[in-house]
């Protein structure tokens, strides 16, 4: 009976250890933080790293839940139809998921079918998205877009993206944020 109800403690404490450090891991970035450094692959076959961008050019990574779904493929079409006036802006900007670069559901897939002339990039092993607190209960990233400047420093994060308007959105982020045009 004592060895039951030590194993039953042992139990108990190791589930506590467990949850405080998820939670602890799964801290979400603020504005003002510097951003979590990635190096992801994107749906246009090259790798990108965060830092690479660092005291060169401001970025945005905006993150939706799946490929081929309903608003993340209005939000993809949207920023599609709108890359020429982004890019005015010195910035790098990208959208992001937890989808896998290559197969018939995946981001390069997506990309082609949409038409997206930026890259998206993937995170399957769903680090880079815990890190920046976008993971939802479902395993799925949130639809959250990170606006990070020039100085690696999150400049603002939106998480009441509208789909349909994303790309306009964002414009109106990067003229608020004051990013240089080129």
């Amino acid at each position: 009976m004592r060895s039951i109800r030590q194993i039953g403690l042992v139990a108990v404490f190791a589930v506590a250890l467990t949850l405080t450090a998820r939670s602890a891991s799964a801290a979400e970035p603020k504005v003002g933080d510097p951003a979590p450094d990635f190096t992801l692959k994107g749906s246009d076959g090259k790798t990108y790293k965060l830092s690479d961008f660092k005291g060169k050019q401001a970025v945005v990574v905006a993150w939706f839940p799946k490929a081929f779904t309903g608003g993340c493929t209005a939000e993809c079409k949207s920023l599609a139809a709108n890359t020429d006036k982004i890019r005015k802006y010195d910035v790098s900007f990208f959208m992001a998921s937890v989808d896998k670069v290559e197969g018939e559901k995946g981001n390069k897939a997506f990309a082609e079918s949409e038409h997206a002339n930026f890259p998206i990039l993937s995170d399957p092993d769903k680090k880079v998205a815990g890190e920046y607190g976008v993971m939802s209960d479902r395993g799925f990233a949130n639809r959250w877009t990170f606006y990070i400047d020039k100085d690696g420093k999150i400049a603002a994060i939106d998480k009441a993206v509208k789909p349909a308007t994303s790309a306009e959105d964002m414009l109106a982020k990067l003229e608020e944020l004051k990013v240089a045009k080129k």
